[in-house]
């Protein structure tokens, strides 16, 4: 075992150390069930106090003079044009997503990328998801990410591109920045468009909010869950890490995504 993991994982209440166990065999069965239910699942207390604030800590000052502005005009899909739908239909409406990104390369010496690098870690996520196995991202950028929203800025409506996404809440908003989600808008069958319409107008009844603790893991549905961060007010940015796993291993951005998510195409030397 990495000897860092235990001082930064509460292996006590969350045992990913011991996949054979009955009590992670119980914790994945919970996060199963969970994501059966409500579309996703939350690990309070995953990450240790100390190991939170270190991350915080360190992190803050980076965020602050080193972090990518990252401003996208976006529809829910990230796409130009979404075959079938006419430029104006409402399902295509306009949405603003304003973050500043710490990317991988940037956040080596952190328990961050200890937890990411793990093996149990990702054994654990794949089990919850009931697949055979999960790989590292081999993009030096891209594999872990920390965001920062800012007071006036948000996280769009949007849906992932990946099955699921897995975060870590790092910093609450001292008001707003508030994740929330709508589980099932849309199946790999059917793109419901005027239900994506109905929630874009803030019509839709059964958009979830999750008040999420800092320190917290999160893994929810995001391919057909659309989700957003709400505008963030008062004086203390939001900060979340995001760590993205894929069962094909060698997944890389190209450059241009690169560019547009980073606004660079390789990382720093380390």
């Amino acid at each position: 075992m990495n000897l860092a993991i235990p001082n930064l994982i509460d292996l006590q209440t969350y045992p990913l150390d011991q996949p054979d166990s009955p009590a992670w065999q119980a914790l994945v069965q919970r996060c199963r069930a969970e994501l059966d239910g409500a579309g996703m699942f939350e690990l309070p207390g995953f990450l240790k106090s100390q190991a939170l604030a270190d991350c915080v800590a360190t992190i803050t000052p980076r965020m602050a003079n080193a972090s990518a502005e990252i401003r996208r005009d976006h529809n829910v899909y990230f796409l130009d044009q979404v075959e079938g739908l006419p430029e104006d239909h409402p399902a295509l409406k306009k949405i603003t997503t304003i973050n500043h990104t710490l990317c991988a390369d940037q956040l080596r010496d952190t328990p961050l990328t200890d937890v990411y690098e793990w093996p149990p870690f990702r054994q654990f996520i794949a089990a919850t998801m009931q697949l055979p196995v999960l790989h590292l991202m081999d993009d030096q950028l891209a594999r872990v990410n920390v965001m920062s929203y800012r007071p006036g800025e948000a996280l769009n409506w949007h849906f992932d591109r990946s099955e699921f996404t897995t975060t870590l809440l790092l910093q609450r908003a001292l008001q707003d920045g508030i994740f929330q989600y709508r589980r099932g808008l849309r199946t790999d069958t059917d793109p419901n468009y005027e239900g994506v319409a109905r929630m874009l107008t803030g019509q839709d009844p059964e958009v979830i909010s999750a008040d999420l603790a800092p320190g917290a893991l999160n893994v929810f549905r995001g391919r057909n869950t659309a989700h957003r961060v709400t505008t963030v007010s008062g004086e203390q940015e939001r900060l979340v890490a995001v760590f993205s796993l894929y069962e094909k291993p060698g997944v890389r951005f190209t450059e241009a995504e690169n560019l547009g998510f980073y606004k660079r195409a390789r990382a720093f030397p380390a």
